[in-house]
C-alpha cells in the first residue's frame, strides 16, 4: 500500500484514539481535527497540530485522513426527510415497504401553515399534525420546538406522546443528508464537548454565542429557523474549502437546536467599531495598512479560488486578539458567477455593475476600495450625509469620495483606481496587495521593516 503524502496545512481527521503517544508523538482521540505542519519525515511520519489543543508531536499517515471540503450541492439537506406539499395517501406509498419508526415530514394540505409528521409503526401509518403555537411547534401541547430539525431530533432519542421512537427518515428524492456529509467529511462537530458563555452579538438569523470547544475560545452562530439554517449551510460549505491565516477559520458545524456554526473567536470584534472606539490618537497609518494588507492578502487567495464574496466591508472585517485582521461572512460568497439570486445588496459598498447583479472579483474589487476609505477614515460610514439613491444616482455620474483627512496619497489613488468604472481597469487583489507592501515600506519607521509585526501593544 502507498504511503499518502500530504502538503504542510493539510487538515486530517484522526480515524481512531491514540491515547498513550510514545515520546515526541501527538496524543488524540478518534475525529479530532489534525493539521499537517511539515512534509513526510520518512516512515510514514509527520509532524502535526492539534486544531484545539495546540500540541504539536508526531503523527503516523496510517492514523488519519485528509478532512475534505464539502462539494457544495444544493441537494444537501438539513431535512432531507421533509418532502414539502404531499397529500396523505402520497405519504403512505412513500413509507412502503411499511418498517418501524420510518418517517416523513410533510406540509398540511387541509391546515396551511401547519405540519404533519407521518410515522409507519405495526404495519400502518400514523399521521400526527405539528401545530404552531406563539411562534413554536408542537404535537400534543406539552413539548415545544423552535422547528422541524430539533423536533426530529427529540422524537429519534425519545418516544414522548408519539407511537415509536423515529428510527429512519425517507428521504425526499434528490435530498441528501447534509448531516452524513458534514460527518463523513469531518466537520461535524461533538455538542458535548462546547461551552457556550455569553452572547457577543445579535443578527436578524439568530445570535453569535462566545464559547469554548475542547478548550478552545470559539464564536457561535445559532441559526434556529430551518429555511435560514438551510441557507447558511450554502456559507458552511463554502468555509470548509477556504483555509487562510486573514479568513476566519471554520472549525466545524454542530446540529442541536438548528444549526451551530462554530469558527475561532476573534476577540476585538469587528474593524469598523475597533476603528471607531480607538481612533487617530491610538493607531496610526502603519497599522492602518497592516489592516488594509491582512484584508487584501485573504481577498487574493479568495481570487486565486475564483471566489467572489460580494459583501466586502469593514463590519465584515473581524480583529484577532494580536490585532490581525480576518475577513469573514461568506454568507453571499458564490464561485465566481453571474448567478443573480435576491439577496439584499449593500448599496454603498458595491460596484455598480454588480447593483445589476453582475458579480467578479473586479466588483469585491471596488468594495475594497471602499473599505480603504472606511479605515482610513477611522470607521466613518462612506458617502457620509447621502441617501442610498444618490450614492446610486451620483456614483453612476462619476462622483467619487474624497480622500479621508490625513490618508497617504499612495491610498487614495489606490481607492480610486477600485472605483474605475470599467471593471477591467481596476487592479486585481495581487496588484493591490504589491503596492500595499511598497506604501507600507515607505510608511515603516525603519527601512526593511515591510514585514512589520502586528501593533500587539493596541489597547483593548
Amino acid at each position: 500500500m502507498s504511503v499518502k503524502s500530504w502538503a504542510a496545512g493539510t487538515q486530517c481527521v484522526a480515524k481512531g484514539d491514540h491515547r498513550k503517544p510514545k515520546s515526541g508523538e501527538l496524543a488524540f482521540r478518534k475525529g479530532d481535527i489534525l493539521t499537517i505542519l511539515d512534509a513526510d519525515m520518512g516512515k510514514g511520519y509527520y509532524k502535526a497540530r492539534h486544531n484545539v489543543t495546540g500540541e504539536e508531536g508526531l503523527i503516523t499517515s496510517t492514523s488519519v485522513r485528509e478532512r475534505e471540503a464539502i462539494r457544495i450541492d444544493p441537494s444537501l439537506s438539513l431535512m432531507p426527510w421533509f418532502h414539502g406539499k404531499i397529500s396523505g395517501p402520497e405519504a403512505v406509498c412513500k413509507l412502503r415497504p411499511v418498517e418501524d419508526g420510518l418517517f416523513l415530514v410533510r406540509e398540511s394540505i387541509r391546515h396551511p401553515g401547519d405540519y404533519v409528521l407521518c410515522v409507519s409503526v405495526s404495519g400502518e401509518v400514523i399521521h400526527y399534525r405539528v401545530m404552531y403555537r406563539d411562534n413554536k411547534l408542537t404535537i400534543d401541547n406539552m413539548q415545544y420546538f423552535y422547528n422541524l430539525i430539533d423536533m426530529i431530533e427529540f422524537y429519534s432519542k425519545n418516544k414522548g406522546s408519539i407511537a415509536t421512537t423515529l428510527l429512519k427518515p425517507k428521504e425526499k428524492e434528490g435530498a441528501k443528508s447534509a448531516e452524513l456529509e458534514l460527518s463523513k467529511t469531518g466537520w461535524l462537530l461533538d455538542i458535548r464537548r462546547l461551552t457556550l458563555g455569553e452572547t457577543i452579538g445579535e443578527g436578524e438569523f439568530g445570535a453569535v454565542y462566545e464559547g469554548e470547544y475542547m478548550g478552545q475560545k470559539v464564536a457561535v452562530k445559532n441559526i434556529k429557523c430551518d429555511v435560514t439554517a438551510q441557507a447558511f449551510l450554502q456559507e458552511t460549505t463554502v468555509m470548509t474549502k477556504l483555509q487562510h491565516k486573514n479568513l476566519v477559520r471554520l472549525l466545524g458545524v454542530i446540529l442541536h437546536n438548528g444549526l451551530h456554526i462554530v469558527t475561532e473567536l476573534m476577540v476585538k470584534g469587528n474593524l469598523v467599531n475597533f476603528l471607531r472606539t480607538r481612533g487617530r490618537s491610538v493607531i496610526n497609518s502603519v497599522q492602518l495598512l497592516r489592516f488594509a494588507l491582512d484584508v487584501c492578502e485573504g481577498m487574493e487567495y479568495l481570487e486565486s479560488k475564483r471566489f467572489v464574496h460580494r459583501d466586502l466591508a469593514a463590519r465584515n472585517v473581524l480583529v484577532s486578539d494580536d490585532s490581525v485582521a480576518k475577513v469573514s461572512d461568506f454568507g453571499l460568497t458564490k464561485v465566481d458567477s453571474k448567478a443573480s439570486d435576491h439577496a439584499k445588496l449593500p448599496v454603498k459598498w458595491t460596484a455598480p455593475e454588480a447593483l445589476k447583479k453582475e458579480f467578479s472579483t473586479k466588483s469585491d474589487v471596488w468594495s475594497y476600495g471602499v473599505l480603504l476609505w472606511e479605515i482610513f477614515s477611522y470607521g466613518r460610514q462612506p458617502y457620509p450625509k447621502m441617501s442610498l439613491k444618490e450614492v446610486k444616482e451620483k456614483v453612476e455620474e462619476g462622483y467619487r469620495m474624497e480622500a479621508p483627512e490625513d490618508c497617504p496619497p499612495g491610498v487614495y489613488s489606490l481607492m480610486k483606481s477600485c472605483w474605475e468604472k470599467e471593471p477591467r481597469r481596476r487592479p486585481s487583489f495581487h496588484k493591490l496587495r504589491e503596492k500595499l507592501d511598497r506604501e507600507l515600506g515607505k510608511h515603516s519607521p525603519s527601512p526593511g521593516a515591510t514585514g512589520i509585526q502586528h501593533p500587539l501593544f493596541l489597547p483593548d
